[in-house]
């Protein structure tokens, strides 16, 4: 017989849920606490998560937000020589390339065009990833054409990159002594109205938490999780009972993606960025800036404006490319308009780097000779401006 089987039956039964749950209550936290005992227990509580929810923000902030506050606040625009012309007589004129909303150099797009230096020097901006001044940009371009004798500049902007241009173009045409021959527009957006609701509504909510979210700007965690919810249409699957399921190998795929192209590179856009680059088609100012440019400033001629866009507007599911259109037939056409509309076949959204061959050919065949009248019209305002 076990040992156990000797204690008095009275201490075995003492021994039972009831007390043990009493003894728990004596052993709680403020369990002798006569006076407002739960509302101390309740502030107790909430201090508690108070000091956890700072530890958690201090960890994000010290490990996500200030190394990269720090790192945004070294960087500046920059002009990045691309290639020189492929003819001599273009050496008076800079074929300067602007990216679109979410990317920071226009290097590699502008080496996906090599067309571009039939009509000059080839430059390409790279932004300043804690925003956009387009009057620093400006006048960027202008002191390095000075610099390198170019009096001649050509602006060629990539979706969001064409309101970024037309701004920079304004400033070059009223501002500086510099002659803006021509601005190439792909795929941009005239106004807000042009982007497709399910682009502008995600935009929007970006500027948004970027209001309300410290060190949203800056923080490479939002970066992710706002990448990675725009993919979900790559890992969310739905059964046959419609019922939503995430697809593991898929979503991996998805997050080595955004590591890597977004997060990691050091050639990717901050979020403050791309809410400057979103705030600039939100702003509105493309029409103020065509017209602007629809008028000769100092014997400077009126500059050309081409638009690039697919022929099947479908095929662009970020701008509206048919509504563009028409603002720019209503602003810059007509009788004696400066607007070139092109139709580079089986291309989409801007994507140059991704349809080279269809871009390269519109360019050469269609473009290249419409600017060259407006570069002869630049060279004679020169010529005649020249001391004799």
């Amino acid at each position: 017989m076990s040992p156990l089987d000797d204690r008095h039956p009275s201490t075995v039964s003492d021994w039972n849920d009831a007390r043990r749950k009493a003894r728990l209550r004596e052993a709680r936290l403020g369990h002798d606490w006569k006076t407002l005992r739960r509302t101390r227990l309740t502030l107790l509580r909430v201090a508690a998560l108070l000091i956890a929810g700072l530890v958690v923000f201090a960890q994000y902030w010290g490990n996500d937000v200030a190394p990269e506050r720090a790192r945004l606040a070294r960087t500046a625009p920059a002009v990045l020589p691309i290639s020189t012309p492929a003819d001599e007589q273009n050496w008076d004129t800079v074929v300067v390339d602007l990216v679109g909303l979410g990317g920071l150099n226009a290097s590699d797009t502008a080496a996906a065009l090599p067309s571009l230096n039939q009509m000059g020097v080839v430059w390409a901006i790279e932004y300043d990833n804690r925003g956009i001044d387009t009057k620093v940009i400006a006048d960027l371009i202008t002191r390095a054409a000075l610099m390198s004798g170019l009096k001649n500049v050509v602006l060629v902007g990539h979706s969001m990159g064409g309101v970024v241009a037309l701004e920079v173009g304004r400033h070059i045409h009223t501002d500086s002594d510099r002659r803006l021959v021509a601005v190439l527009l792909d795929c941009t957006p005239m106004d807000l109205n042009a982007v497709r609701p399910e682009s502008r509504g995600r935009g929007e909510d970006m500027v948004r938490w970027m209001g309300w979210l410290p060190g949203a700007r800056e923080s490479r965690t939002l970066r992710f999780a706002v990448e990675t919810y725009a993919r979900r249409d790559q890992f969310v699957h739905r059964d046959r009972y419609g019922l939503p399921g995430v697809g593991l190998t898929e979503l991996r795929d998805v997050v080595d993606e955004v590591l890597q192209d977004k997060i990691f590179s050091a050639d990717v856009a901050s979020n403050g960025l791309i809410e400057a680059q979103f705030l600039a088609i939100v702003a509105g100012g493309a029409i103020n800036d065509l017209r602007a440019l629809s008028h000769s400033i100092d014997g400077k001629p009126r500059p050309a404006i081409v638009y690039l866009r697919p022929r099947d507007p479908t095929a662009d599911r970020v701008v509206d490319v048919e509504y563009s259109h028409q603002v720019l037939v209503e602003r810059v056409g007509g009788v004696d308009g400066t607007l070139l509309v092109v139709f580079p076949r089986n291309t989409g959204h801007a994507n140059p780097r991704q349809r080279p061959g269809e871009y390269n050919r519109v360019i050469s065949e269609q473009v290249l000779p419409f600017v060259q009248r407006y570069q002869a019209q630049a060279r004679a305002a020169t010529n005649s401006a020249a001391p004799r």
